[in-house]
């Protein structure tokens, strides 16, 4: 059985021309990069060239550019740090409803700690609500926290808005940029965002490596502490495979960014308008333009999401249920019921996001597969 990826919302492949460019540093090229020698000034010059990659990527400076081990530790980094910044305990951090929970599961920690964290609502296309968020704004506020897309539905969040709002308060603004960098243009001068996540495996680099922009002149307290790593942001040393993996990755997503997103929006567009062919009463979620271009979610009445799931991967597809974070969880997607969703209609969400590897004749087998795969639940209900 021929099988086709359709969830690259949760990873990607390594792209060949990164595995090329890391594996020597996973052989010969082993020195540390903070070391003074030969071997240690090799790996530092690598690691300062991925910088140089990331920062061209984003329209950033490379000293703004501090790698991590992905978009989880830069959150937990920024919302942690930014509530130290404001005071600790009787500070505010203001988040949308719909964020990761890379973001939301280190709010909880930090309303446990005394911190008080607003939660801002979305409309039913997943769009945050940026008056009600400027209403929330006060002197204590410590950070605002609104992704640039949203990983399950993918909405494309108006984030030059929200920074707007908060800059007349001189509150400091982080997007989870996580599933929008390399796959819609992503300028962090044009956001005026203070600082932005990434991470490698979303964007066809290695697993295990991130980064994180601060804007300069900004100051962020380190969440891993011991050495100078990283100008004193990021303790710990240099995963240079990693990081001269995620550095091609950024600059193959630079050189590729407009093709890919034609293409992925046109096939993005050929599987919803079949499943719609097929299935009149799908219905989709999420902004119908302002949406990441290989992104669709979409529910079946009737059917529950989970076994959709299952029955698609027997079939040779492979697809989500929402963000791969939550995998196994049997919880109504919180994006979702964020958005108006019942938790049936959220229980019943599939997600679909493409790659550069998908063609036309994998989308139109995958609209075939729901096809049967809905009929099929829906008669064992029925019966």
């Amino acid at each position: 059985m021929s099988r086709v990826y359709l969830d690259h919302n949760a990873t990607t492949p390594v792209a060949p021309e990164v595995l090329d460019e890391l594996l020597p540093y996973l052989r010969d090229e082993f020195g540390n990069a903070s070391s003074t020698h030969w071997w240690g000034q090799r790996a530092r010059a690598a690691v300062e060239r991925a910088r140089e990659r990331v920062a061209e990527l984003l329209g950033a400076d490379p000293a703004e550019i501090v790698f991590t081990s992905g978009g989880t530790e830069a959150a937990n980094q920024v919302l942690r740090g930014a509530s130290e910044a404001a005071g600790g305990p009787g500070a505010a951090v203001v988040a949308s409803a719909v964020e990761h929970h890379a973001v939301l599961a280190p709010c909880a920690r930090l309303e446990e700690l005394g911190t008080r964290v607003v939660r801002v609502p979305v409309d039913r296309e997943g769009v945050v609500d940026v008056d009600a968020l400027a209403g929330t704004l006060g002197e204590r506020t410590a950070l605002v926290a609104v992704m640039l897309a949203n990983n399950e539905v993918g909405t494309i969040q108006p984030v030059d808005r929200v920074v707007e709002a908060a800059r007349a308060r001189g509150v400091p603004v982080f997007t989870d940029a996580v599933q929008a960098v390399g796959r819609i243009p992503v300028d962090v001068r044009a956001l005026g965002v203070d600082f932005l996540s990434l991470s490698g495996h979303k964007l066809y680099g290695p697993k295990g490596v991130g980064a994180l922009y601060v804007r300069r002149g900004t100051r962020v307290a380190p969440l891993l502490r011991g050495g100078e790593h990283e100008g004193g942001r990021r303790a710990g040393t240099s995963n240079v495979p990693g990081i001269v993996g995620l550095g091609r990755a950024c600059e193959l997503a630079r050189a590729r960014l407009d093709g890919d997103a034609a293409r992925l929006r046109a096939l993005r567009d050929r599987l919803e308008a079949g499943i719609r062919a097929r299935l009149p009463d799908a219905r989709v979620h999420g902004h119908p333009s302002l949406r990441l271009p290989n992104t669709l979610s979409v529910g079946f009445p009737g059917v529950e999401g989970e076994s959709l799931l299952m029955n698609l991967d027997l079939l040779g597809f492979a697809v989500s249920t929402g963000s791969a974070c939550n995998a196994g969880s049997l919880r109504p997607s919180h994006v979702l019921l964020a958005m108006g969703r019942t938790p049936e209609e959220a229980h019943a969400a599939v997600r679909f996001s493409l790659g550069r590897g998908n063609t036309e004749a994998e989308i139109d087998r995958a609209i075939g597969a729901v096809a049967e795969a809905v009929t099929k639940l829906r008669a064992s209900i029925a019966s």
